[in-house]
């Protein structure tokens, strides 16, 4: 790598997100990153000039901050280019969706983007596992796709982080969005493929980090009837050379019959894995919420867009050559 620092300003870096993309960029040798002043880093001016110095800025605000900042930031000229960690732009044309791995051309499209929304961390789970199918032919559009996504309460932000930390007793796991009106629910429906509404059970448990996101299908609903092996077979063709996507060959998930969810805590890679039989078959994602699901999805965008190999920095089973 070259000896240049890029310089790097992080709007909200208090938040869960924020902190994380600071302590390990704050590691890197290639990254500068611009401070502001604790009085004013709610000050728009005091933001606006410290984004107008970076060379990438990223946004770990709430939706409503993120839009407010970035409307800013266009009004006023900056051509920084912008990362956003928030819901606020997922699914807006204007912005690149963050997601490497989505087609074939989507590492470019990020990396030439000025403006790119890293993925909602249950959204990424599901469109790794679901487009593929879809794109395949191995099911219609309108399949009835539903998944539970297991995560740790990390997840949550720092209200939920801190009401955790609070209680001593040992809480079951808990699910949540109820109403089937969950946030993330737009961009998995934009970008999987699914021509249907997609049911979807988020369910919060008590452990820090780590994600488990399971989508089952029945096979005798398949347009194109592939056994367990052959899907196996057409997700290693799909995400070969793919730093951080690992394809998982069956009977190899699990030595306890087990499929613990934070297995990748502290990590940026993730899992594809294929479990049942041929008739009834779970194809599961594996990955931190915090890493590939937040804080090392926005570094893997960053690194695109800088230039940079993608995996530069993240933290992978098998070590990326820095």
């Amino acid at each position: 790598m070259s000896g240049r620092k890029h310089r790097i300003f992080i709007d909200g870096r208090e938040g869960t997100t924020g902190l994380k993309l600071f302590e390990r960029l704050a590691a890197r040798g290639d990254t500068e990153l611009l401070a502001i002043a604790e009085d004013r880093r709610k000050d728009p001016g005091s933001r606006l000039a410290r984004i107008a110095e970076a060379e990438i800025a990223f946004l770990c605000l709430p939706d409503e901050a993120s839009r407010e900042i970035a409307a800013a930031v266009a009004a006023s000229g900056i051509g920084t280019r912008l990362i956003d960690a928030s819901t606020a732009f997922r699914t807006s044309p204007e912005w690149v969706y963050g997601l490497p791995e989505l087609t074939r051309t989507q590492s470019a499209e990020i990396r030439a983007a000025g403006r790119v929304a890293v993925p909602g961390c249950h959204a990424t789970g599901f469109i790794l596992i679901a487009r593929p199918l879809i794109e395949a032919g191995v099911v219609d559009a309108d399949y009835p796709f539903s998944f539970h996504s297991v995560t740790g309460y990390s997840g949550g932000g720092r209200k939920m982080i801190d009401a955790y930390a609070r209680r001593n007793d040992v809480k079951a796991p808990r699910q949540y969005g109820l109403s089937q009106a969950h946030k993330h629910l737009p961009e998995i429906e934009a970008f999987s493929g699914a021509g249907a509404p997609v049911l979807f059970n988020p369910i919060v448990s008590d452990y820090y980090s780590g994600m488990l996101v399971s989508v089952p299908l029945h096979a005798e609903l398949f347009r194109r009837k592939l056994r367990l092996r052959e899907l196996y077979e057409l997700f290693a063709a799909r995400y070969e050379g793919r730093p951080l996507v690992r394809v998982v060959e069956p009977g190899r998930e699990s030595e306890d019959g087990f499929l613990p969810a934070d297995a990748l805590a502290g990590r940026d890679d993730l899992e594809i894995l294929f479990l049942g039989n041929d008739a009834r078959i779970v194809i599961a994602a594996r990955y931190d919420n915090l890493g590939k699901g937040a804080s090392g999805a926005a570094i893997q965008c960053m690194n695109l867009m800088l230039g940079l190999p993608e995996a530069y920095g993240l933290r992978l089973e098998r070590q990326t050559e820095q």
